[in-house]
């Protein structure tokens, strides 16, 4: 069964096209499950559309829903469409995303740390000038934020662990912050949750993917469960290096990864 939980669209500002080209392109790719999962608005943000080029309005956020529940509806013959949203970590108004995401019938929610101390992570600029143990600090604070987000109760899916690398690759060798690393891990495990394989690192500086092997290790071995997303901003990145994923987590030894439903886990065999 392939399987892509991670997809965005137009209307997070910075995607290309509709929802339904998106299901179209997972449909030729032959998958039998697509997940929509664009960003979530600002929900604590005065204004309604803070930043139009990265998220959708808080108005437009019923709309978002509705359209996914209607396009499930209108393709459940030929794929299953999973309602889904990746949703900002933030943890001083973790209890306002609860709130906002209470509503509606979500398949998963996926969280993601897209800025720590008020900066994004994607940045080009935060490390320039940055002494070693500032930027040891930085990967701590980082991963300790990620474990708060495991720990939140919020999220059926973790998104794109160590995506700080993307436009700074030298991130993946800052040593010092592995303990703090494992601790998340742990705390994805023992909240029965998931992270995700996350291919758009092809897509900057770092190539590759989201989290390293030596992470996915680890996650094998505290008994963490794995999803795939493509993290697609156009419909021809869906379904991204599916079947090399598959192979890679065969090699480092896992035996199965997930998706859910309902937000419970559907178990696929690898």
């Amino acid at each position: 069964m392939k399987f892509d939980l991670h997809t965005h669209h137009d209307r997070c500002g910075h995607a290309s096209d509709k929802i339904s080209d998106y299901i179209e392109a997972a449909i030729n790719a032959n998958f039998q499950v697509i997940g929509i999962s664009d960003h979530s608005p600002y929900f604590a943000h005065e204004h309604d559309q803070p930043q139009p080029g990265i998220a959708m309005a808080r108005s437009d956020f019923p709309n978002y829903i509705a359209e996914v529940l209607r396009l499930k509806e209108q393709y459940k013959d030929k794929i299953e469409v999973l309602l889904g949203v990746e949703s900002d970590f933030y943890i001083d108004q973790i209890d306002l995303y609860r709130t906002s995401y209470e509503p509606y019938p979500f398949d998963y929610i996926i969280g993601s740390v897209h800025q720590t101390r008020g900066v994004s992570i994607f940045n080009r600029n935060r490390w320039k000038g940055i002494e070693a143990a500032d930027q040891l600090d930085e990967k701590k604070h980082y991963y300790e934020l990620i474990r708060h987000s495991a720990n939140s109760g919020l999220f059926q899916v973790l998104g794109h662990i160590d995506a700080m690398k993307g436009y700074y690759p030298e991130f993946a060798n800052i040593t010092g912050a592995e303990a703090e690393i494992d601790e998340t891990l742990k705390a994805v495990a023992a909240n029965d949750i998931s992270i995700e394989i996350n291919t758009s690192g092809s897509t900057k500086y770092c190539g590759g993917w989201y989290p390293s092997d030596t992470i996915l290790e680890r996650a094998l071995h505290f008994g963490v469960d794995v999803t795939f997303g493509s993290d697609a901003h156009i419909p021809g990145r869906v379904g991204d290096d599916w079947e090399l994923v598959q192979k890679r987590l065969r090699e480092i030894g896992f035996k199965r990864w997930v998706f859910f439903r309902q937000k419970q886990k559907v178990v696929v065999e690898l």
